[in-house]
């Protein structure tokens, strides 16, 4: 699949989420699929990388908790804190489904996850979104919520240039738009 992926707006990451953990005619929910695709939104992590998670990877270090893993894409290793209330979602979505510490909590391919994104997505009328919309979405709100910090977020995700970064996130599209929009000089 070589089509450009969008990040996510909020709004379509809640309807995708609480779509397929409702499910609809036709497709029943899943919510083993809408929690790995939380994590992606939550983590940054390709989606590759959460459906290899066991929760035991995620330990407690002093009054914080840390994951680190080595990415499957990059081979690149990170190390980094998860929020309390993400190692809880995690932690209790393990308990609900009899997952233990050691094992993978999400036995499922990344194509599997692809496939029913797709057809959540065909059904809410939403084109240009796979599971990589939702790392982009990550990156997004990481970039609004820090005072549109670029090094911060390519130093999250790992790229090696923040023109990279700016071209993920689609942010220089926006801003040309802006600044467009925003100078007029009519006398």
């Amino acid at each position: 699949m070589n089509k450009k992926t969008l990040a996510l707006t909020a709004e379509q990451y809640e309807e995708i989420i609480k779509t397929m953990k409702s499910g609809f005619s036709g497709c029943r929910p899943n919510e083993r699929i809408a929690t790995a695709l939380v994590l992606e939104a939550n983590l940054g992590l390709r989606i590759s990388d959460i459906i290899k998670l066991r929760l035991c990877d995620i330990v407690r270090d002093g009054d914080r908790y840390r994951l680190e893993i080595t990415e499957r894409k990059t081979g690149k290793s990170r190390v980094f804190t998860v929020p309390l209330v993400i190692q809880q979602y995690i932690e209790n979505y393990c308990l609900r489904n009899g997952i233990g510490k050691k094992e993978v909590i999400f036995p499922i391919t990344d194509r599997q996850v692809q496939k029913q994104l797709a057809i959540v997505c065909d059904y809410l009328g939403y084109d240009g979104i796979g599971t990589h919309s939702f790392r982009k979405y990550y990156a997004t709100e990481i970039y609004k919520n820090n005072n549109y910090d670029i090094t911060l977020v390519q130093r999250l995700l790992q790229h090696s240039s923040a023109a990279i970064t700016q071209r993920y996130i689609g942010i220089e599209d926006r801003r040309i738009e802006e600044a467009i929009t925003n100078h007029v000089c009519l006398i």
